[in-house]
């Protein structure tokens, strides 16, 4: 599997940007089925599943509330597409938010 960094955005409003990501482009099929697996699985373990397309992204950073922020800032790479890179594996982390974030691997798959 090739990827690209390829375009950035947000999740969250303009006004209340939470997440900075960058898009990821290139041979994406495989995480997009991973994807679906995931979701599949949390369902039969009655876990909630975001109802939203999945979009391949690495996250960049997050805005912390109630702190000034640009939601505009992203849509600066928009145009942007970097080099591509071989994917070796791939990683589910888990997200322990708050004053000290951090990120707990929870699974690991090694691509072909």
């Amino acid at each position: 599997m090739t990827l690209r960094l390829a375009g950035g955005g947000r999740f969250g409003s303009g006004r209340r940007p939470q997440v900075a990501w960058a898009g990821l482009d290139g041979d994406s099929g495989p995480l997009t089925e991973l994807a679906a697996r995931l979701a599949t699985v949390a369902r039969s373990q009655r876990l909630p599943v975001e109802d939203r397309p999945f979009r391949p992204h690495l996250t960049l950073g997050r805005w912390r509330p109630a702190a000034p922020a640009d939601g505009e800032l992203m849509d600066r790479l928009a145009g942007y597409r970097g080099p591509e890179w071989p994917v070796r594996q791939v990683e589910l982390l888990r997200s322990h938010l708050g004053p000290a974030p951090r990120y707990e691997p929870v699974a690991t798959w090694q691509v072909d």
